[in-house]
Formats: structure tokens, sequence, C-alpha cells
């Protein structure tokens, strides 16, 4: 079963077409990176899988749960970190879990045993008692991907994750989440404008202006003497998309 299956996925802001006929899946346990510039879609894509936005047409499954038909239980089986952070700041580490344990009805106890598992996976449990203001954009972010993971859902979804993040924090965390597929089996999908998080061997989707252009794993996708760079860039160039 794939972890995630979109079909035939369109949606517009009033006359302005956002996504067209966009369709994909991402095989459980795969890392798979949904790349593109600036205002290509992936943010309502995001929004779509989220259920933030009504599906306008075609239909999006989670572990084959329908987001139509079977919303609760499609988005059980998903974590998301979106692209703005929502931790409270003045709030420790731990309480931001806690207070998202609970909305998710997951028992104290066992609320417990769950964040000290997933801060211990983050390596973050010495940080626990912190106030979230007091960790760097990395940590930060970490503790929104443990915090994602709480519920443990089969698949996890991270908006333009890295965004802010320095250089070496960004490659650190673009690598953490990639163990996290191999460790746990966890599917994700990671939505990127840059062209140095996505590996050869990647599940690679490319969306401009609301299309996917291309798909396919990314080093063939970057084949015929061109590289992935140069493929990216005739592909979302404005004479393409014009």
């Amino acid at each position: 079963m794939n972890a995630l299956e979109v079909s035939d996925v369109a949606f517009a802001y009033g006359p302005r077409q956002a996504l067209q006929g966009v369709g994909f899946s991402v095989a459980t346990g795969s890392f798979a990176a949904l790349l593109g510039p600036n205002g290509a879609g992936k943010s309502t894509l995001i929004a779509l899988l989220t259920r933030l936005y009504d599906l306008q047409q075609g239909d999006i499954r989670v572990m084959g749960s329908s987001l139509r038909q079977q919303p609760r239980e499609a988005l059980r089986q998903l974590g998301v970190v979106f692209q703005q952070s929502t931790l409270d700041l003045d709030l420790s580490v731990k309480q931001n879990l806690r207070y998202h344990a609970a909305l998710h009805g997951i028992p104290r106890r066992e609320a417990q045993l769950r964040i000290d598992e997933e801060l211990t996976r983050q390596q973050l449990i010495e940080r626990r008692h912190d106030r979230v203001r007091a960790l760097n954009g990395g940590h930060r972010r970490r503790v929104e991907i443990a915090r994602a993971l709480l519920h443990k859902p089969r698949l996890l979804l991270l908006d333009e994750a890295s965004v802010g993040l320095d250089p070496a924090s960004r490659l650190a965390l673009n690598r953490h989440v990639r163990q996290l597929c191999r460790d746990t089996g966890l599917a994700v999908l990671w939505t990127t404008h840059l062209l140095d998080e996505v590996q050869a061997s990647d599940q690679l989707l490319i969306l401009n202006r609301g299309q996917l252009v291309a798909q396919g794993v990314a080093g063939q996708i970057g084949s015929d003497d061109a590289s992935l760079a140069q493929t990216f860039e005739r592909l979302t160039s404005s004479e393409v998309a014009a």
C-alpha cells in the first residue's frame, strides 16, 4: 500500500488556477522530494493534504483512506511540520508536546512515554525542560518533528521545513529526516525550492505553476548530459511556463 496517493487534484483561488490535474504516489517508507520555485503550488498542495483547504477536484488517500470519505482516519495517519513554526516559545519543549498529545487524546502516562521516546530520537531529551525560545532554529524544527510523530503517523509532511536555517542546520535536518525513514519505515514528503536538499536516489516531483512537469528518480530526471539543476531551470523557466 502506498502511504500517499494524490489523484487528479485541482484547486483554484477564484479565477487563478493554483493546481491542475496533479497526481502522484509516495510508497511506504520512502523519501519523496517535492521541488518547485516559489509560487509553484507546493503550499497549496500541503494545505489540501492537511485539509486546511477542501478538495475541489480529485482525491487524496493516506494509507488507503480518502480525505473526502474518511477524513478522520486519513488525518490520523498524517504528521505535519509547517513552514511557519507553531510552537509556543514561552512553554518548555515538554509542555509543547504534552499539549499536542492531549489534543490527540493520548492518555497522560502513554504521552509521557512517547514524548521521552521522540525527544530521545531527536537527540533533545536533555533539553526537554528548556523553553523553546532558548533553542536554535534547527532544534526547534526537531521539536516540531517530535510533536508531529507523537500520534505515530505513517506519513510525515514537511513544508519548506529548512527555511530560515543556516546551511549546516539545513543539511543536518535533511539527513535526520532521511534517517527516520530508514529507522522507522516512515514515509516522507519533503517540499523545497532548494536543489541541494535532493539526492540522486530520491523520488522527485517537480511542480511549476500548479502542474507536475516531471516525476521519477532524481538522478534519472537530470540525465541525458544535463544536470538536475539544468533540467530544473529548463522545466521551470518563464518561457516554458508561459
